[in-house]
């Protein structure tokens, strides 16, 4: 079965995880609906609900390598999966557990832009 995935830090390109979709189609750019908000927190980013427009890649996946990503992301104790709207058709969207724990907000909504 083949699913969409929405990435937005660490398993977009160029990016420290990005190695786990060496076999995914990258499908395009996607800019959520401003209904998201972006945290760091340090090695990795967390996403909540909230205000703010999310920049990320949209990929072509199998059920393979989104067991490993649920893996990666520890669903469903750290990040939950959820589908959201794209260009391309409904993906899944890692959403961070604990929003207690979020301090540093990324204004952009781009994690490749936090530094």
């Amino acid at each position: 079965m083949q699913h969409l995935v929405f990435v937005y830090g660490t398993l977009r390109k160029g990016e420290s995880n990005h190695d786990v979709l060496s076999q995914a189609q990258l499908l395009g750019q996607h800019e959520t609906p401003p209904e998201y908000a972006l945290y760091d927190l340090g090695a990795y980013p967390a996403v909540i609900n909230g205000h703010q427009v999310i920049f990320g890649e949209v990929y072509l996946i199998d059920e393979v390598i989104l067991k490993a990503l649920d893996e990666l992301e520890d669903v469903p104790v750290e990040y939950r999966r959820e589908l959201i709207d794209t260009p391309f058709g409904q993906a899944w969207i890692y959403l961070y557990q604990d929003a207690s724990l979020l301090d540093v907000i990324i204004s952009s909504g781009d994690w490749c832009q936090r530094i």
